[in-house]
């Protein structure tokens, strides 16, 4: 199971969790599960299509999945993916 390091804004999703552990082999069946395991949170992150909301960026380990294979990715049990939402403001 890979860890999902959830941002304070999603948490209340998690019951308050910072960090969640859920089953996938990649990216994008990560992320699936985990709106299975926390229903809702899954419309905070993809879109009707399926795809990566732009303003939410997706680390798998150190790296943008944008700059890997996207929700394609491989995750293995000991893979991290970290969820950052976008801020704007000025």
């Amino acid at each position: 199971m890979a860890t999902i390091r959830i941002p304070t804004p999603l948490r209340s999703f998690t019951r308050n969790q910072d960090e969640v552990r859920i089953s996938g082999a990649t990216v994008g069946e990560v992320l699936r599960n985990l709106d299975k395991d926390f229903p809702g949170i899954g419309t905070r992150l993809l879109d009707e299509s399926g795809a990566v909301r732009r303003y939410v960026n997706i680390f798998h380990n150190d790296e943008d999945i944008r700059f890997l294979r996207e929700l394609a990715t491989p995750v293995a049990e000991t893979d991290r993916l970290t969820i950052i939402p976008a801020i704007a403001g000025g």
